[in-house]
């Protein structure tokens, strides 16, 4: 019997994107775009086993070993800090980790810094690089609005096109770290399914490289 490659994949449209790139690589998988509530997908030809996760739950499939492989933003890596093998940039997904505030905001050194995030990790590892003192506030939506309402005095979060905070009359203060989604694997599946995995990291390589070009 064929080895199956478990694969999570991240639902929504960035899910699609993935799929049709793994599909590319030479993991089809037909019934994934029937139309249907079903979570698992398998075809035993390919031996390639795909679901759909929440994308923040990824790197957990991964890491715990109920998917040999995964997609997942930068963002949950940096956080979250998975012990996971980090395989490729996949060059799609793309956005940025970046401090925003009130239009009129200056950095005062003289006191604490109240920063809204519910990156609390990559908000302390950048500050205290800056040798700043913070007060974390952890929220997990509409961060945007706690400048506004004076709770914090910035946010750290992840900003794609950028037109939520000028429609709230943000501005971005500076960026962190460019995010981008990433081919992640289990450490111990990767020694048994070494052959297939790679043989998925070549072809995928090759087409970000094309796009690249």
């Amino acid at each position: 019997m064929k080895t199956m490659l478990n694969v999570a994949l991240p639902k929504g449209r960035l899910g699609e994107k993935v799929y049709a790139m793994f599909e590319k690589a030479g993991f089809p998988c037909p019934s994934i775009k029937e139309n249907n509530r079903k979570l698992i997908f398998e075809n035993h030809e390919a031996g390639v086993r795909y679901f759909w996760v929440k994308p923040s739950d990824i790197a957990i499939y991964v890491e715990r070993g109920a998917a040999d492989v995964g997609i997942a933003g930068k963002d949950i890596l940096l956080e979250y800090a998975p012990d996971v093998y980090e395989l490729l940039d996949l060059g799609i997904g793309k956005c940025r980790m970046a401090v925003a505030a009130k239009k009129d905001f200056r950095y005062d050194m003289s006191r604490t810094l109240r920063v809204a995030t519910k990156f609390k990790n990559i908000a302390n590892a950048h500050y205290i690089s800056k040798g700043m003192n913070i007060d974390i506030i952890h929220l997990n939506g509409s961060i945007e609005i706690a400048p506004i309402l004076d709770l914090s005095d910035v946010i750290v979060d992840i900003v794609e096109t950028g037109t939520t905070l000028k429609e709230n009359n943000l501005d971005v203060v500076e960026e962190i770290v460019p995010i981008s989604a990433r081919l992640i694997a289990n450490k111990t599946n990767f020694k048994f399914k070494s052959e297939s995995i790679e043989r998925l990291v070549r072809e995928l390589s090759a087409q970000t490289e094309a796009k690249n070009d």
